[in-house]
């Protein structure tokens, strides 16, 4: 295992680990079913990175972006053609969350959610960016945005 595993609660985990293969290319690397035949979790490897979907468990506290009304986070994935793996992934059945565009700190990026509510950004590396040259873009693009 990686020194960091995401591990995504989803509505199905069936469902998702075919769509994380399909649209991602994540593989599938181990799968816990239950009695009765209920997927409990699919272990996929995306990259290195091990990224495990399971269903949701209200009683116990694990629910779904959709059971929790959204999420609070974006999990980036490094990609060598983010063009590319953006139209697959919006083939898959993604929903633009932010356009794919050539971000002020030098990456070609653009965010979606999958069909279970997490958010995704696909970054491709297209220009080294002095740091003085970054945080000067972030301060004009964010003046006055942030909240306390």
């Amino acid at each position: 295992m990686t020194q960091t595993a995401i591990h995504l609660v989803v509505t199905d985990p069936d469902q998702a680990a075919t769509w994380y293969a399909d649209a991602l290319g994540a593989r599938e690397t181990n799968r816990i079913t239950l009695p009765g035949g209920r997927t409990l979790t699919v272990e996929l490897l995306l990259g290195d990175t091990v990224l495990a979907v399971a269903g949701e468990m209200p009683a116990r506290g694990m629910r779904s972006p959709a059971g929790l009304g959204g999420t609070s986070a974006a999990l980036h994935v490094r990609v060598p053609d983010a063009d590319a793996a953006w139209a697959r992934a919006l083939r898959a059945g993604a929903t633009v969350f932010e356009e794919m565009h050539d971000a002020f700190w030098g990456e070609r990026t653009g965010q979606f959610l999958d069909p279970f509510g997490h958010r995704w950004a696909l970054d491709q590396h297209v220009r080294d960016v002095p740091r003085d040259e970054v945080e000067a873009r972030a301060a004009e693009l964010f003046a006055g945005s942030a909240t306390p």
